[in-house]
């Protein structure tokens, strides 16, 4: 595969040299922008997954199964940054391709300042509803305590976490993506020692955890805004952050692939914790074990997924501005070496899953024998459709990169609401909390196929142009 292929001469910046999108080689940029990225994601996965590792051996399954409830909330944050960080980073990008350096900047302000806006937002919302949310969320009387007594401190870091997560994205779209990588994980080590320091050290358990979650998140969020202040493409001013119906317009249809497939995992989680509160009450295991596990297996497997999704958020700055230059063939072989990557990457996970998963289990905690069968049969089923999981986040980015945000949006949307979300509801009233499980596999492959379909029929349009 040439790398260095265009189908038109390289775009020039207003000094006239060749900008890297264009002209640099695709692997190296790919390296460039992805590999921030997936830290950034990393990170993301880092909190909750830190948290509950600490949480685990302190106040035991009970905690863990807390975190769970909790974790749709974390999931909301990060809609909110991605609908708004995406989409502000989309628009500018496609912006600069196509040369227009003044409207550019009002992308950035817009996405800015609505990230910061609707993180106050939704503090506020939690702290006021906190008790009806959390049993919605799927919560068992015996959780509820550790539930909201992590959740009430968590809530006061929402609008420093949307605005790292989001932030991250428009300092990659400046050319800033060691930036990106530098805020999210010196948070990211903030919170690691202090949960030592705080759950460990002082034992203080549910809030410990929770406290050092903010404290690194505050930390981040400072530096995104230090940053912002001093953007390097174009100048940011106050008028730029005022709200525009016209560029929230855009920003928000671009964002709205990856924001809607945030909103829609965590509509699942919350479904996904109801029925395994009310099957795993018919069986067994009880209410508690099997939320618990299965918060487990979902932060473990998000280490695997942030890796996929910070490739496939590396691709959009180079997918996006030769889109906009309609240097075509850069555009699908960008998408094509994130591909085999991914391949690649979810070969690995896959085994790993499959191979340890009492040792996975286990690294969070001890509990019954119900505790780790359960666990180790949600690992295995419920994960084995992780060979193929790499292809429907990837396509989603390639066709809101490229401006297309209808057909991201659907394809976001086929894995958890199309597929997942029905079967979710028919496969346990007909197997029990065993059905739970299978849902998983089903609905990975269905999407797979979907994905396939839709970047076939787009190969095609491009290869016409």
């Amino acid at each position: 595969m040439n790398k260095n292929t265009n189908q038109s001469q390289p775009q020039t910046g207003s000094a006239g040299m060749a900008n890297p999108l264009a002209s640099q080689p695709i692997d190296k940029l790919l390296r460039q922008f992805a590999a921030p990225s997936i830290v950034a994601m990393l990170v993301g996965a880092v909190y909750n997954i830190v948290d509950q590792l600490f949480i685990g051996h302190s106040v035991g399954p009970l905690g863990n199964a807390a975190t769970n409830i909790a974790f749709p909330l974390s999931m909301l944050c990060t809609a909110l940054a991605l609908l708004f960080g995406i989409g502000g980073a989309s628009s500018f990008n496609l912006t600069m391709g196509e040369g227009d350096h003044e409207k550019a900047p009002y992308y950035i302000g817009n996405a800015a300042g609505m990230l910061f806006g609707c993180g106050i937002l939704l503090l506020a919302v939690t702290e006021l509803f906190l008790n009806p949310m959390l049993h919605g969320f799927g919560s068992p009387d015996e959780v509820l305590p550790y539930a909201r007594e992590y959740v009430r401190i968590t809530a006061l870091g929402f609008p420093f976490l949307i605005m790292t997560t989001g932030g991250g994205h428009l300092m990659r779209a400046d050319g800033s993506p060691k930036m990106t990588m530098f805020c999210s994980l010196s948070g990211a080590i903030i919170n690691t020692v202090l949960d030592a320091v705080f759950v460990l050290g002082f034992g203080w358990g549910m809030q410990g955890a929770a406290a050092a979650t903010v404290i690194g998140q505050v930390f981040s969020g400072i530096l995104v805004f230090r940053y912002l202040t001093r953007f390097k493409t174009v100048p940011l001013g106050w008028k730029h952050v005022v709200p525009n119906v016209a560029y929230l317009f855009r920003i928000i249809s671009l964002g709205a692939a990856s924001g809607f497939n945030q909103i829609a995992m965590m509509v699942v989680q919350i479904a996904l914790n109801n029925l395994l509160k009310h099957y795993g009450g018919l069986s067994e295991y009880g209410e508690s074990i099997p939320i618990a596990c299965a918060g487990i297996v979902m932060k473990v497997n998000q280490v695997f997924f942030s890796i996929i999704i910070g490739i496939s958020q590396g691709t959009q700055p180079i997918e996006g501005f030769n889109y906009g230059a309609r240097n075509y063939r850069r555009v699908k072989d960008t998408y094509l070496l994130a591909m085999k990557t991914g391949m690649v990457l979810s070969v690995c996970a896959f085994l790993i899953f499959q191979i340890f998963p009492r040792q996975l289990i286990a690294l969070f905690g001890k509990g019954d024998d119900n505790y780790y069968r359960f666990g180790i049969s949600y690992f295995r089923i419920f994960l084995a459709g992780t060979l193929i999981n790499f292809m429907q986040p990837l396509s989603s980015t390639f066709f809101t990169s490229i401006g297309k945000a209808y057909k991201g949006m659907f394809l976001s949307l086929t894995r958890q609401i199309i597929f997942f979300l029905p079967l979710l509801f028919l496969f346990p009233a007909i197997w029990g909390i065993d059905g739970i499980l299978y849902t998983g596999p089903v609905a990975d492959g269905l999407a797979f196929v979907a994905a396939v379909i839709m970047m076939r029929a787009e190969f095609r349009k491009m290869d016409k142009l």
